[in-house]
């Protein structure tokens, strides 16, 4: 963790208890819940007969200052799970008692005060409400008690503070620029991709563009695949219950599985996973030393069922396909195929654009499945791996999961938001559970080590962050259309499509523009499509052999020979894609 991360995320906690003693100060029969800080900011949730609008964010501010400016000390308090009862009770803050049931016996339990509010609260806080030095109120949002629809609904109210006003902002202004950046807006208007109501809340359709760009990408992703030594499998979407059984989806993860089908009086789930049949093909048959490492790799449809609260565009959807891929090896490979993931990560994402990329190392937690030397050697692979590669991380102390240790990479787009994106995680788990084994050179069975890849995580979700980070004016290699052909008259339709039909041999996607408008409104509606080149024709253009280019980048090129124009098209996009 960054030195000066604590200092914020210590001073957001407290913003959050500032404005909930103003909304206290404002509507004195709010019942609070929690209010905890957040990647970007804070927020709080209150049970309050007054609905909460962004008109009220001026009045809940002022308060907040007028707190800030009294200076009020964060007072910790102990008390016995009796006295905090009695006190919550005898205010009628009735989740408190239910969060205060959750604390497990021999806790300490501490409270909080600040000036006449009194939190039921772990802290840590600043020293006094006067630390707090640029905050702003955000949105305000419906959230369930518990996160559980059957609970109370609640008001979430959002906000963010930071250490200075300056920084404060440059985090608005960020923010208006992802506005203009939203990929659900930008998937309309591009006509990339929409999620029907018809159909279902959760689950994508693909339009024309957005299908090419998603071709596109999956075509690159399978070739560099090819190139770093790894196969393609192809798994089925449901499988039985005894599969989920086994590898224990459906003793931990049932909740988020589909509700089963009867086929032959059997039980079918549609797969929240692919790693159960990976699994299946390596036991296939008798695995031997000789051929490990095996690098399988699969673009897998899944479903997940997401609450409908957390939905959001390409972000949190219900189908998604992974970017997923096994590694099974001994454990003299497992550092090199780590550090070969971990490189290969990053040259994935360089490729798309991203050059700011940060690792984060999560070791063992206190609960956790697999032999104590085998999670040492995963971690020390782990580590060496990224220093091997000369790459800044964090370290997550006790945060891997219970069944292996972790890198997770996380990049930030083009306005400085960062994404948790790749994957690089051991599991202890399955290969015990589905008993996999090989044939060492001693002649005796050994476990392989058992390794999770993603590189690009979900496509759904990486193509929403795709196309914020560009704006939806992706680079020539990406674009749906890369040129389009605007004929000046009708007469030159004719002309459009022959050159058209000529890119389009050369692999370049290309349209002819042949409606019955003016030159400048097909111009003017192809930048706003964010089409790299127009190509204007006209006689002149025919008569020599030659189009008017004009850039999305650079504008106007002028009259170039078409030969000329497809040779300048494959350089940008080799450079581009190579």
């Amino acid at each position: 963790m960054k030195p000066d991360s604590v200092g914020l995320e210590t001073m957001r906690h407290s913003a959050a208890h500032v404005m909930a003693s103003a909304v206290q100060r404002l509507w004195p029969d709010a019942l609070f819940d929690i209010g905890p800080d957040t990647e970007d900011g804070f927020y709080y949730d209150f049970d309050l007969k007054h609905r909460l609008t962004e008109e009220d964010f001026p009045a809940i501010e002022a308060e907040m200052a007028k707190i800030v400016a009294e200076d009020l000390p964060f007072v910790r308090e102990e008390k016995t799970r009796e006295e905090v009862w009695e006190l919550m009770k005898g205010r009628g803050q009735t989740y408190k008692l239910e969060r205060l049931a959750d604390i497990p016996e021999g806790e300490t339990i501490s409270l909080y005060h600040t000036g006449d509010f009194t939190d039921l609260c772990r802290g840590p806080h600043v020293k006094s409400t006067g630390a707090i030095k640029a905050f702003k109120l955000q949105s305000v949002a419906g959230a369930y008690f518990r996160g559980d629809e059957k609970n109370q609904m609640m008001q979430r109210l959002y906000g963010t503070a930071f250490l200075s006003q300056a920084d404060l902002d440059a985090h608005l202004k960020m923010l208006e620029e992802a506005k203009l950046r939203d990929h659900r807006v930008l998937g309309r208007d591009l006509d990339l991709f929409s999620i029907q109501e018809s159909v279902g809340p959760g689950l994508v359709h693909w339009h024309p563009k957005g299908a090419r760009i998603r071709a596109t990408i999956e075509e690159f992703w399978r070739r560099e695949h090819f190139r770093a030594g790894y196969e393609m499998l192809y798994t089925p979407h449901i499988g039985r219950a005894g599969l989920w059984e086994t590898s224990g989806h459906l003793g931990f993860y049932a909740e988020n599985m589909y509700a089963p089908m009867e086929i032959d009086e059997q039980r079918y789930y549609i797969k929240p996973m692919n790693c159960p049949f990976h699994i299946q093909i390596y036991k296939n048959r008798k695995r031997s030393y000789r051929e490990l490492p095996l690098r399988w790799a699969e673009l897998g449809t899944v479903y997940r069922y997401e609450r409908a609260g957390v939905l959001h565009g390409l972000m949190r959807v219900r189908g998604f396909t992974q970017d997923d891929a096994h590694i099974y090896c001994t454990e003299e490979q497992v550092e090199q195929e780590v550090r070969d993931c971990v490189r290969f990560a990053i040259a994935m994402w360089r490729a798309f654009g991203f050059e700011d990329i940060t690792a984060y190392l999560a070791t063992r937690p206190e609960k956790a499945v697999g032999e104590p030397a085998r999670w040492d050697v995963a971690q020390r692979s782990l580590q060496a791996a990224l220093d091997a590669e000369g790459i800044a991380y964090e370290m997550d102390e006790g945060g891997g999961a219970f069944y292996g240790p972790k890198i997770d990479l996380k990049t930030r787009d083009a306005i400085g938001r960062q994404w948790q994106m790749s994957t690089v995680q051991f599991d202890f788990n399955l290969p015990d559970r589905f008993d996999m084994t090989y044939t060492g050179a001693d002649g005796q069975d050994h476990r392989p080590y058992m390794v999770h890849r993603a590189l690009l995580g979900s496509l759904e979700r990486f193509f929403g962050i795709l196309v914020e980070h560009y704006a939806g004016a992706f680079p020539l290699w990406l674009a749906p259309v890369q040129a389009v052909l605007i004929p000046v008259t009708d007469k030159q339709t004719a002309a459009a499509e022959e050159v058209a039909a000529k890119l389009r041999a050369k692999d370049f996607r290309v349209q002819v523009d042949g409606r019955p408008e003016k030159m400048g409104a097909k111009i003017r509606d192809a930048q706003l499509q964010k089409i790299p080149y127009m190509l204007v024709m006209g006689g002149r253009e025919i008569e020599n052999g030659t189009v008017s280019v004009r850039s999305r980048v650079a504008g106007d090129e002028g009259a170039m020979l078409l030969e000329a124009f497809i040779e300048k098209l494959d350089a940008e996009r080799r450079v581009e894609m190579n």
